[in-house]
């Protein structure tokens, strides 16, 4: 995982188990075929491809219904 975009993401999404979740699912996501919202750099992991698309604003976590 690389730590730039670590940071980055993090400055968008500042909770960070509101980010592990985010990367979590969109990893998953990626996992099962979805395509990258970003373009792909060489040798990127699939959580490094979540970081980008979250610190590039691709990527959005919408607030929690209350119950």
């Amino acid at each position: 995982m690389n730590a730039q975009l670590l940071e980055d993401a993090a400055k968008v999404i500042t909770e960070p188990q509101v980010l592990i979740n985010a990367v979590s699912r969109r990893v998953r996501q990626l996992t099962a075929g979805s395509r990258p919202m970003v373009e792909v750099e060489f040798r990127m992991g699939l959580a490094d491809i979540a970081l980008m698309e979250i610190a590039k604003g691709k990527l959005a976590v919408a607030p929690k219904a209350a119950a």
